[in-house]
């Protein structure tokens, strides 16, 4: 039994719940019952009766806890986690939209951390060894029943209060990966485009990174049927009821569409999106200055490329329902042009070796019907009874081909120069760290759960520790620790440090080596002490 807070967003109260959990054989999930208790005060946040029922009774108070009598625990990497936990502001967050829970949310957000790859299952042993918040052990089926009573509203309060720590002009990349999932019993596990090609049904994610924060800030769960063009409508609809209305997004190329551009647009939203060098209006703006673009004057020496920034007139519209009428004007983008020459030389390379398979196919009837058309375009043939089949190559449709070949472009309603774009665009890959991290050092790469308030509840999770592992990254390529550490074995390094709780008594802090101490120094971190 525990005490649950849930706020109404329509009346600004929050109400009390007693919450019963219990376990359903039969569909092996779990079942949480909730009865209204009263009203919590703001200022003491005392449980106020809101019936007759509960007249002339004190409200039940969440269960305590048996406090450790004497123990010797694994001390150093949690007290990191604690001391970068209060900096950021999440343990303050998450104790406001989680009260009755937060220290669980923290120990397992820990114990993924500390515990590459390892399955909940095994925190038992983990948090029998180790200082974390909630102290006692949690098992998998209360696990289960903490991801099953975490709310859609306090997820979205904890972004909103995390938003409210972030930096005004902050970009926010924004990118999508897919989840496999073995459950046939969640309602957007669906068959789709997989990234993994693992032909497994899936659940699609979104997250939203901030590029100079280097933090992630928010996150969407999406049918895995769902493409991503078709998801930063609703995007910008997430962002809005959470009171960013001023945000700059940076996309890849698989979000980019007409549509897509036009509704940045009508929301006077900044926007970076990568474009395909196959558009129309992007190859005819580099045939303008294709030949000056390649010179000494556009080449930039740190990033071993060519590039130049070119203004262009979109052609905006929008549907105004409400005048009957569609609206069409001029709007200033900038298409960013980029030219890499090794990339280009590589391109051409295997180009050629494929040109050299079709011509083979071609000379020894060996034709496959796929590459026909490919036949017709870089080839002419000849067949004699005499000589036999003959290819001859189309030089101008080869040249053609090979004209944009280590090329790309970027599309911005925000004018920058094209190296400041690329810098942006490139520090997009913190997302596909992020993505590597949630799939491979915090285990979810598959979901096991089989509901979908522990799924939700399980990806929140999940959420919470990437911020510590991202801030944790950040740390170490501040101080160049990579050079010499991985983050596993840093966290190694430290988790040796111990400590002695005893009852009544102050915390003993184990002994501290010069090494550790310079290792807390470079994180930016203050060494443990005995408290």
């Amino acid at each position: 039994m525990s005490v649950v807070h849930q706020l109404d967003t329509r009346s600004g109260i929050t109400y009390a719940y007693e919450s019963v959990s219990t376990w359903d054989k039969e569909k092996k999930q779990s079942r949480s019952k909730r009865t209204l208790i009263g009203r919590v005060d703001e200022k003491t946040g005392e449980i106020m009766p809101t019936d007759g029922r509960m007249k002339g009774k004190k409200a039940p108070r969440p269960p305590t806890r048996p406090k450790r009598v004497e123990k010797r625990l694994f001390y150093g990497a949690t007290y990191l986690l604690d001391a970068m936990g209060d900096e950021l502001g999440v343990t303050a967050d998450l104790r406001q939209c989680f009260p009755d829970t937060f220290e669980q949310i923290l120990s397992i957000v820990y114990y993924l951390i500390l515990e590459d790859k390892n399955p909940l299952y095994r925190f038992e042993k983990w948090g029998q060894i180790h200082k974390h918040p909630y102290e006692e052990d949690i098992s998998s089926q209360r696990s289960s029943e903490m991801f099953s009573e975490i709310t859609e509203d306090s997820i979205r309060q904890f972004f909103r209060l995390q938003g409210m720590r972030r930096i005004e002009r902050e970009h926010w990349a924004y990118d999508i990966t897919t989840i496999s999932s073995y459950s046939e019993c969640l309602r957007q596990v669906q068959y789709g485009h997989s990234k993994d090609d693992n032909g497994l049904p899936q659940i699609n994610l979104a997250l939203v990174f901030g590029e100079m924060s280097k933090l992630p800030f928010f996150y969407r769960k999406l049918a895995g049927n769902i493409t991503d063009v078709m998801t930063v409508r609703a995007l910008l609809e997430d962002l809005k009821n959470l009171g960013l209305d001023k945000v700059k997004l940076v996309m890849d190329r698989g979000f980019y569409s007409e549509a897509n551009i036009n509704g940045l647009m009508k929301e006077h939203l900044k926007f970076l999106v990568a474009v395909k060098m196959s558009l129309k209006y992007v190859r005819s703006e580099l045939d303008k200055v294709y030949e000056e673009f390649l010179t000494f004057e556009h080449y930039n020496d740190d990033y071993e490329l060519y590039s130049t920034t070119i203004s262009y007139d979109w052609d905006y519209t929008q549907v105004r329902p409400y005048k009957g009428d569609v609206l069409e004007e001029k709007r200033r983008v900038y298409i960013h042009l980029y030219h890499n020459i090794d990339r280009a030389t590589e391109d051409k390379k295997n180009f050629d070796r494929k040109l050299m398979e079709l011509k083979n196919e071609i000379v020894s009837g060996d034709r496959k019907p796929e590459n026909e058309k490919s036949y017709k375009k870089y080839f002419t043939v000849k067949s004699t009874p005499v000589r036999g089949t003959k290819a001859t190559v189309n030089e101008g449709a080869v040249k053609d081909a090979k004209r944009y070949y280590g090329f790309f472009a970027l599309l911005s309603n925000e004018k920058m120069d094209s190296i400041r774009a690329l810098e942006l665009y490139r520090n997009k890959d913190l997302v596909e760290k992020a993505f590597g991290n949630l799939k491979e050092r915090l285990n979810l790469r598959r979901t096991l759960v089989s509901s979908e308030q522990s799924l939700n509840g399980k990806l929140f999770v999940e959420f919470v520790a990437l911020i510590f592992l991202s801030d944790l990254n950040n740390r170490m390529r501040y101080a160049q620790l990579y050079k010499y550490h991985s983050m596993a074995s840093l966290l190694d390094k430290l988790d040796v440090i111990e400590c002695f709780e005893s009852q009544g008594k102050k915390l003993q802090v184990c002994e501290v080596i010069d090494k550790q101490r310079e290792l807390y120094a470079a994180l930016g971190i203050e060494s443990p002490t005995s408290l």
